[in-house]
This record gives C-alpha cells, sequence and structure tokens, in this order.
C-alpha cells in the first residue's frame, strides 16, 4: 500500500486553519509519526496568534481619508458598504505598511517611499514571524558567524558586524535575509538568552541622505521595538521585553554600532 505524501502547503494549511476536512486524518496521522512536523505546525500556530495580537486591533481603527478615496471608484456613489471597505482597507494597510495606527503612535514615517514600510513595523512583523520557530528560527547559524556576516554585508552593501550582548546575557544565534521595501535586502540578526528569551535586531538600507540618530520606541501588547536611523542604514530592535530593559540593551547596540569598523 502506498502512503500520499504530505505537502509543505498541508501542513501550512492545518495551521492556518483552512486545511479541508477530508484530508484532516490522513495529517493527523502524520503528525503522530512525525514530531518534527507536528512542531513546525505548533510554532505556525504560534506565529498566526502573535501576529493577530499585533495586528487585529487594526481592524477597528478609522480608515484613512486618502485611502478611503483611493479604494473607492469615482462613480460608486455608496455601492460599497463601509463595513465591508473598512476590512479590505485594513487588508490593505497591513500589506502596504500603512499609515495609522500602531504606526509609530503618531511619529513621522521613518521612510519615504510612495507606500511606506515602517521600519519599526517591518521589523516586528519579522520578530513575531520568525522568534518562535523550534528548528529554524535563523536562515545561518552562529556556528558560521564570518560566512553569515560576509553574505549579510555583501547583500546590504555596506560591512554589517552583529554586535555582541554576551554581557547583558544575550548570545547571537545566528540571522537571516529578508526582503526589503523597495530599497534592497534587509537583515535580521536573533539573540537569546539563557530562558530561551530572544531579540532580533533588524537592520534596513534606508535612502541617502537620512541621518537621524534619536531613538524611538513603539510598543503593541508586550512587544517593544527601540529604532533609529544612522546614515544609510536603519536598525530596530525587538523583544518582549519593558521599555527600560530593552532600551538599555539598544544603548550597548548602538554604542557598539558607532565604533570604527
Amino acid at each position: 500500500m502506498t502512503t500520499q505524501a504530505i505537502s509543505e502547503a498541508q501542513l501550512h494549511a492545518l495551521a492556518d486553519g483552512v486545511l479541508p476536512e477530508e484530508q484532516r486524518a490522513a495529517i493527523d496521522a502524520h503528525l503522530r509519526a512525525h514530531p518534527d512536523d507536528a512542531a513546525r505546525v505548533d510554532a505556525w500556530r504560534e506565529q498566526n496568534r502573535q501576529l493577530r495580537a499585533l495586528f487585529d486591533p487594526m481592524l477597528g481603527e478609522a480608515v484613512p481619508p486618502a485611502l478611503r478615496q483611493a479604494a473607492s471608484p469615482a462613480a460608486a456613489n455608496g455601492a460599497w458598504q463601509r463595513p465591508a471597505m473598512q476590512a479590505a482597507a485594513a487588508i490593505m494597510l497591513l500589506i502596504a505598511g500603512g499609515m495609522g495606527g500602531w504606526l509609530l503612535r503618531g511619529s513621522d514615517s521613518v521612510t519615504s517611499s510612495a507606500n511606506p514600510i515602517s521600519l519599526a513595523r517591518s521589523a516586528a512583523i519579522a520578530h513575531a514571524v520568525y522568534t518562535p520557530e523550534v528548528r529554524h528560527p535563523v536562515e545561518v547559524g552562529v556556528e558560521q558567524e564570518a560566512h553569515l556576516v560576509q553574505w549579510l554585508s555583501k547583500r546590504l552593501g555596506t560591512k554589517l558586524q552583529p554586535p555582541a550582548l554576551s554581557p547583558l546575557g544575550y548570545h547571537l544565534i545566528g540571522g537571516r535575509l529578508l526582503p526589503g521595501d523597495g530599497d534592497g535586502p534587509v537583515a535580521q540578526f536573533m539573540y537569546e538568552d539563557g530562558k530561551g528569551q530572544r531579540l532580533t535586531l533588524y537592520v534596513a538600507r534606508e535612502r541617502a541622505g537620512r541621518q537621524e540618530t534619536a531613538f524611538r520606541y513603539t510598543q503593541e501588547k508586550d512587544l517593544s521595538v527601540f529604532y533609529w536611523i544612522d546614515g544609510q542604514l536603519g536598525y530596530a530592535l525587538s523583544a518582549s521585553l519593558p521599555k527600560q530593559a530593552l532600551g538599555k540593551i539598544a544603548d550597548a547596540v548602538y554604542a557598539q554600532l558607532e565604533q570604527p569598523r
């Protein structure tokens, strides 16, 4: 008897709650026989939970007038009902990076593209997606740190050096390359303490001419983000830590990044 292979798409569908019921028995049997896949599904479910916790509140926010106007045909004459339009616009906000609500709590955007994706929000999404991963939290592990740094530096077009945070109880576990917002790829370095608490440093290319270096801070539920721009690079440090605790780490990160390389 030949057993049908279980695809990655089916596992994702299970985690997302959209797996057809007729496939459920086969998937459940597969997970019982493959605990590693079961752990992956559990991790994806946790990622979904964290993303919902971060961004579900956006669904109750007022739709920005400019987006409402853009989303409605000029001659629609009220054809769209407001609840449906709000839901669609909220999804557009999440995909495009948005302009309201959680975005910097009223601060100016840190990028200047036509559809800005906030440095802080992008970093928070990447943090929420990858930190719960059990087997694959990073793309390249710390055992290949030299290769990781060389690779990410080459892709971002500048010399990178992940800060040493062991005096603060965090050690580097690796990093990954992520898609950027039109200005090229971005890098994410991930750290972990002895209790398994993780924090991430997100590094993105910024448009030339922006020299702002002041720290900014935002928080959504238990996720805190310190972010700043230094020359052509934007940095965002994210963790589920109180503001004061993460601020101390951000100070150490900034001090090391300012040292001549």
